[in-house]
């Protein structure tokens, strides 16, 4: 008798988060952005929290970015990561504006790689049919 595959915790896309989804299955990195003053917003708002507009919509972003911090997680969360521990959790500041932060895991490298500020740069996952994650790698 075959174990069923393991599947890993999926996001609850909803209507404010959905297009950032559809963007990773497409591989392209899109972020909210308010129409009335130009700031891009991540996690998505219904609201412009600099400016207070709800003319809100999605950019493709250049996926460039700097490595802000990071950890290494040597417990899984959940049982589908306990084969791939230990990994590289970030946070990764991304090169359209200052300060606008993505929460995400680093690979191809190692812990004796990484460095803060380095350059980085978005890499898809597919990590089944329905579900693509934007991770990032040291920039070529």
């Amino acid at each position: 008798m075959s174990t069923p595959e393991l599947s890993p915790p999926r996001p609850a896309a909803d209507a404010l988060t959905a297009p950032f989804w559809d963007g990773c299955r497409e591989h392209r990195l899109v972020i909210q952005r308010c129409r009335a003053c130009g700031h891009y917003l991540h996690l998505p708002k219904p609201v412009c929290r600099f400016c207070l507009s709800t003319d809100l919509g999605y950019e493709a972003v250049s996926g460039r970015a700097t490595l802000y911090t990071y950890t290494v997680a040597v417990q899984p969360f959940h049982p589908y990561y306990a084969d791939k521990v230990p990994y590289l959790l970030a946070t990764v500041e991304l090169a359209e504006q200052p300060r606008l932060m993505l929460f995400t895991r680093l690979t191809e490298c190692t812990e004796d790689d990484v460095r803060v500020g380095m350059p980085v740069e978005v890499v898809f996952d597919d990590v089944t049919p329905d579900l693509t994650l934007p991770l990032f790698r040291p920039a070529s």
